[in-house]
């Protein structure tokens, strides 16, 4: 009797949304505890929940339990929508018009941390304002549009003009004022290590 020689082959099955689902929400944890600048043990003591807990649902080796990823999402200040969502309809890119926001405050000129590595915001110094740097392991370029804003560095100090551009490691003891009479607008661009 003949046998079908494909019937010993097994064909692998396409993954189900859910798993798709399933396999994206530890990138997503992480990436935001990332973008927020929180370590694997300030993220957990703020959900109330392990570090083994959050390192394993980031790791993707464990599924977390519905309450886990409310704890989680709360810590991150993060709707869980934003967890479990399929991003098949995302955009390809993200355009951000920012031109008028500047002066209420620093505006984010990147997508979602979930798609882009880099997080840029756009800001607005006034003169004698002073902001210390978020240390983080990964880099930053500072690109100034207008005005001259004065740069530290570890021990070194910069002055970075309108058309000029800073780059560093993040990592190292920063932070940027502007000690000129008049505003500084300057581009932020953060890309945390991988």
């Amino acid at each position: 009797m003949p046998s079908d020689p494909l019937a010993a082959v097994a064909v692998p099955e396409a993954p189900s949304a859910w798993e798709d689902v399933v396999g994206s929400i530890g990138p997503k944890v992480r990436a935001l505890r990332l973008e927020r600048g929180m370590t694997l043990q300030q993220l957990a003591r703020a959900a109330e929940v392990s570090t083994a807990s959050v390192h394993k649902v980031e790791r993707g080796d464990m599924v977390p339990t519905i309450t886990t990823l409310l704890k989680i999402a709360g810590a991150l200040g993060a709707p869980i929508r934003h967890f479990v969502e399929d991003d098949d309809t995302a955009p390809t890119a993200v355009l951000t018009r920012f031109a008028d926001g500047i002066a209420a405050g620093p505006v984010t000129i990147t997508g979602s941390p979930d798609r882009f590595r880099a997080r840029g915001t756009v800001a607005r110094l006034e003169p004698g304002e002073q902001r210390p740097g978020l240390r983080r392991a990964g880099e930053t370029l500072l690109i100034v549009l207008e005005g001259r804003l004065d740069v530290e560095v570890a021990a070194d100090r910069y002055e970075v003009a309108a058309g000029e551009a800073l780059h560093f490691p993040s990592g190292l003891e920063h932070r940027c004022g502007n000690s000129s009479d008049a505003p500084v607008e300057v581009v932020a661009v953060d890309v945390p290590e991988s």
